[in-house]
């Protein structure tokens, strides 16, 4: 495929940065609280207002909390409500990850998950990059009817991860969708589409600028948001999706 042509998610903690992804271009935004835990689920107010906000694709991150991704009943019960709300709030997609303590997928939790959650789609997260024996895994994943599979190759970043995410390419062929993230970035999108043959891309902190709240000497935490130029440079032709087609 042209490079130039693939579907670009970015990650965002709030409704301005995923008001300024769609303003650049962006196909779909996945919608987190915390990324300094690296994703935990958003809240009910800012999914609501990021839909009324948003004609691109809304993908809702479903991570009760950060640290691993093996839970217990209460939590597992958190994720079954939050997967309800995102649905009912009008998110395309819901996005989460559940091992067992062995690190291999949870197939009886993640495919009731899957069953509620339909019929939004389903992304399985980068819980994947922690799982033993990731060929078969993917199989696993494949099996529960999981649309995409969002990995850094069981890497720091996609491009040390770039010979897994491609052997997983090559071993989906079609069958899921596979998302390379982590460490993305303008200067390397290409390469790493060009040599593992996926079509989307998931990337986050590359298209951000680190913002004070002021006065800094009160409120002295700096946050991430989403810069619309940063997003246009990933991809300087226009997206080949509709923007008003959510994916």
């Amino acid at each position: 495929m042209n490079e130039q042509n693939f579907l670009l998610e970015i990650c965002v903690d709030s409704v301005e940065s995923a008001i300024a992804a769609q303003e650049g271009g962006a196909d779909r935004v996945e919608l987190c609280a915390n990324l300094n835990e690296d994703g935990t689920t958003p809240s009910t107010g800012m999914i609501e207002v990021a839909r009324k906000n948003l004609t691109i694709g809304l993908q809702v991150m479903i991570r009760p909390r950060g640290g691993d991704f093996c839970y217990s009943a209460r939590e597992f019960e958190i994720m079954q409500k939050d997967v309800a709300v995102a649905k009912t709030l009008g998110a395309d997609g819901v996005v989460f990850g559940i091992l067992n303590s062995n690190r291999t997928i949870d197939v009886v939790r993640t495919r009731e998950l899957i069953e509620l959650a339909r019929p939004l789609q389903v992304t399985f997260h980068r819980a994947f990059d922690v799982a033993v024996a990731p060929l078969p895994a993917l199989e696993t994943l494949i099996e529960l009817r999981v649309e995409r599979l969002l990995t850094s190759g069981q890497a720091r970043t996609a491009m040390e991860g770039l010979a897994l995410i491609t052997q997983l390419a090559q071993k989906a062929a079609g069958r899921i969708s596979i998302v390379p993230a982590s460490g993305i970035n303008a200067e390397n999108v290409r390469r790493i589409i060009q040599m593992s043959g996926v079509q989307e891309v998931h990337v986050g902190s590359a298209v951000t600028r680190v913002k004070k709240d002021s006065p800094a000497e009160r409120f002295a935490a700096a946050r991430g948001m989403v810069e619309a130029q940063k997003v246009r440079e990933l991809r300087p032709t226009p997206p080949y999706v509709n923007q008003k087609t959510r994916k």
